[in-house]
């Protein structure tokens, strides 16, 4: 299968199915080779707008699923199995399925798919929007190495891509997928903080999040343990040890650790459903 001209069909055109459509527009795939297909008229049309006049839109899966190459199933995983069970029959051996779905586990969805569905499991995030994603990868019994090399390059376009053993997708789920959540809340915050210092608000929300982006982008490129470039700006009895001191106080790690961990817990128990 060629990049260059595969068509990519999405079964739930909701959030991130459309972050993801939007962040292979800009980096790979034309727009009238994405297709979108959802029961709701207002989700498919905002999906629309949102890729590009040229995306199709469907109501229908299998109007969606015909002449597709890549499907990515998108829908909530509460209603995964009913989704799957409507469009099983129009799902051929040479489409690569490619799940989204929190929780959901490699052997279920094949239990639900055609016998020999070559599926790739993947934990996204919404960052995909802007090309900034980060994907874990999982592949499921009938999937080939090609298969995996093709789900690798195409979310490559969109962020980065770790293949993990499925046990730890859970995990990836916690972190990454719901992570976005974690550090929006903390621009919030420390523009809250900048406000209450006296910057205006606009000025103090483009600080912070420029800080997070910069911090997060010195820690890929130079590699260095996060603690180490902390260090790195704790002088002695300066400002940033005294503002440590006060995250210290404030359970800082010890939230965002839980949150990693409650989230996975939930990803686990929607798989158990």
């Amino acid at each position: 299968m060629n990049l260059e001209t595969a068509k990519i069909g999405f079964i739930g055109t909701g959030r991130m199915a459309t972050a993801l459509a939007t962040g292979f527009l800009r980096h790979l795939i034309s727009a009238d080779r994405i297709r979108g297909c959802d029961p709701v008229p207002a989700a498919r049309q905002q999906f629309q707008n949102t890729v590009g006049s040229e995306c199709q839109v469907f109501a229908q899966a299998s109007e969606c699923l015909a002449g597709t190459d890549v499907v990515f199933l998108s829908v909530k995983p509460q209603t995964m199995a009913e989704v799957l069970q409507e469009i099983k029959s129009v799902l051929t051996a040479d489409q690569l399925i490619v799940s989204i779905a929190a929780g959901l586990t490699i052997a279920q969805l094949e239990s639900w798919l055609p016998e020999g569905s070559r599926l790739v499991r993947v934990m996204p995030n919404t960052p995909c929007l802007v090309g900034s994603g980060a994907s874990g990868i999982s592949r499921g019994s009938a999937a080939t190495q090609d298969d995996m090399a093709l789900v690798t390059e195409l979310l490559s376009t969109v962020g980065i891509v770790e293949t993990v053993p499925e046990k730890l997708l859970d995990a990836v789920t916690g972190l990454s997928g719901s992570g976005p959540a974690y550090v929006f809340q903390m621009i919030e915050a420390a523009s809250d903080g900048g406000v209450k210092a006296g910057l205006p608000r606009d000025i103090a929300t483009r600080l912070a999040a420029q800080t997070l982006l910069g911090s997060a982008q010195m820690v890929l490129t130079t590699g260095q343990h996060p603690a180490a470039l902390k260090d790195a700006v704790t002088s002695p009895g300066g400002t940033t040890i005294a503002g440590l001191h006060q995250m210290e106080l404030g359970g800082v790690r010890a939230a965002l650790i839980s949150a990693v961990e409650a989230a996975t817990r939930r990803s686990l128990e929607l798989g158990s459903k």
